[in-house]
């Protein structure tokens, strides 16, 4: 399958519906629940759930619940507020789980 507009994108495992385009990758030095992750400047055809504070490895933030939005498989979170300075970078930026995408080219 070929990414949208020629590019490689990353789809849902589970349904396959298209997620992240390659070029929206930020890094792939990130951990979640089930392991490594992945973060993106973008997504797509993705639903947020209710935002909440949680406290993860590098500090505390205000996240949000990433679904797929066919499947509603549970993909990672978005960044939506960050209580330390030095990790705004992170705002808006999706963190999606590597175990629950596939790479297609």
């Amino acid at each position: 399958m070929e990414g949208l507009d020629g590019h490689p994108l990353y789809s849902c495992n589970r349904c396959r519906n298209p997620i992240a385009l390659r070029h929206n990758l930020l890094s792939k030095n990130f951990k979640a629940r089930s392991g490594q992750a992945y973060m993106f400047s973008e997504a797509m055809n993705v639903v947020l759930g209710e935002k909440r504070e949680q406290q993860l490895i590098t500090g505390r933030f205000m996240v949000a619940d990433v679904y797929c939005s066919n499947c509603k498989e549970v993909l990672g979170w978005k960044y939506l507020k960050s209580f330390d300075d030095s990790q705004r970078y992170k705002l808006g930026r999706f963190i999606i789980e590597k175990a629950k995408i596939l790479k297609e080219y």
